[in-house]
């Protein structure tokens, strides 16, 4: 199979929207994928990801806005003149067909000459590596090779655009490693345009050029995995990347560069994100391997008790908690055991604090005192 001539240079959504009754699921999306990229909409459930997706297959009409590939207005096309390819999280295989009459029929479907028919399906099966597995039904097949002839229909096709909806979550640790290579690999040799729907943030990391992520129908922030993974725009981003420390505290000083916060006995120095003064509510965030063990004299030493250890491989993860009970998770390859008194730091360019919102902060442990902090900001103010 060639790679795909995607016949156009864009696809662009301008204001997408749909709306289930009084709510709203997906709201103003504005998004352009150029041809050839890999797009991952995440977010947690809920966030509209799900449903940018089906209104771009067209199993979902658009309530407000448009969708174009290039000049030519798709939204309004039934699903099957658009020339998408779908790939479902249930696989959706036809039970009674063998693994070559799944990846067939939509070949067929298309009344395709027989001898192309046969030509692009042992082509796409091959892509997928199942020849030795081309004569047996889908009930036969391991989940991991299901989803992949799930991928031959689609590609099979050789669609403009191909969907992906959350199609690994129904998949062991070990194989969704192996089929996020595969897919990756079909992207790139088959030149396809993908956008793939997901709630695992590393699964987004490594699979997609850019980044989308969606809370409660609007986007929260677009960019590279990289800009996504060390600067996120907002704390809601922060927490979905991976920030599993975030500290709701009050703003003290702004100073070459740096903002000053406090909290609960703690005083951090941190690079701002956004327009910070003193005095507002801020969450301050880190990510647990941003933490170093044992640093005495580093900046924003704290004195902690490790509680408790996991042991990762070449890492351990920790949770540890200050004297005033701010707990703090921490990765670290130095030996840490339960009881443990130690001292955590972290350098201020890698504690970002954003602007607290004005009606949600991050949800804290029962009994663990950062809730005064939210539920009581005079406590620190």
């Amino acid at each position: 199979m060639s790679p795909a001539t995607s016949g156009f240079s864009e696809l662009r959504l301008d204001g997408v929207s749909r709306r289930f009754g009084s709510q709203d699921a997906l709201s103003d999306l504005d998004l352009t994928i150029r041809a050839g990229e890999f797009i991952a909409l995440l977010g947690p459930s809920g966030c509209g990801k799900s449903t940018a997706l089906n209104c771009l297959a067209g199993l979902l009409p658009l309530t407000a806005g448009s969708i174009w590939q290039d000049e030519r207005r798709v939204d309004t096309l039934p699903p099957e003149r658009r020339g998408f390819g779908m790939v479902f999280q249930s696989y959706a295989l036809f039970p009674h067909m063998s693994v070559r009459a799944n990846v067939a029929f939509g070949l067929r479907m298309r009344r395709l000459p027989k001898d192309e028919i046969r030509r692009r399906t042992a082509e796409a099966i091959r892509l997928v590596r199942l020849q030795e597995h081309a004569d047996k039904l889908p009930g036969q097949l391991s989940g991991g090779q299901q989803q992949r002839v799930a991928i031959a229909r689609a590609v099979v096709l050789e669609p403009s655009l191909v969907l992906m909806d959350e199609p690994l979550s129904n998949l062991d640790a070990k194989l969704r490693l192996e089929m996020r290579t595969e897919i990756r690999r079909l992207h790139q040799s088959l030149g396809l345009t993908t956008v793939y729907v997901t709630h695992d943030q590393e699964e987004a990391l490594s699979l997609a050029d850019r980044l989308v992520v969606l809370r409660g129908g609007r986007v929260q922030q677009i960019g590279s995995p990289q800009e996504l993974h060390t600067r996120p725009g907002n704390w809601h981003v922060a927490d979905f990347m991976g920030y599993r420390n975030l500290w709701p505290m009050r703003a003290r000083s702004v100073e070459d560069g740096l903002v000053t916060v406090e909290a609960d006995g703690l005083r951090l120095v941190g690079d701002p994100v956004g327009r910070i003064a003193p005095g507002d509510a801020v969450i301050a965030g880190v990510r647990p391997e941003d933490v170093r063990v044992d640093a005495p004299g580093a900046p924003n030493g704290v004195p902690a008790e490790i509680e408790v250890v996991e042991y990762q491989g070449r890492e351990l993860a920790a949770e540890a908690r200050t004297a005033s009970g701010v707990q703090v998770h921490v990765r670290t390859e130095q030996r840490v055991a339960p009881g443990d008194r130690v001292t955590l730091s972290v350098t201020p360019q890698r504690l970002l604090v954003f602007p607290a919102d004005a009606d949600e902060r991050p949800a804290a442990a029962p009994g663990d005192p950062v809730d005064a902090v939210v539920e009581e900001p005079g406590l620190v103010g």
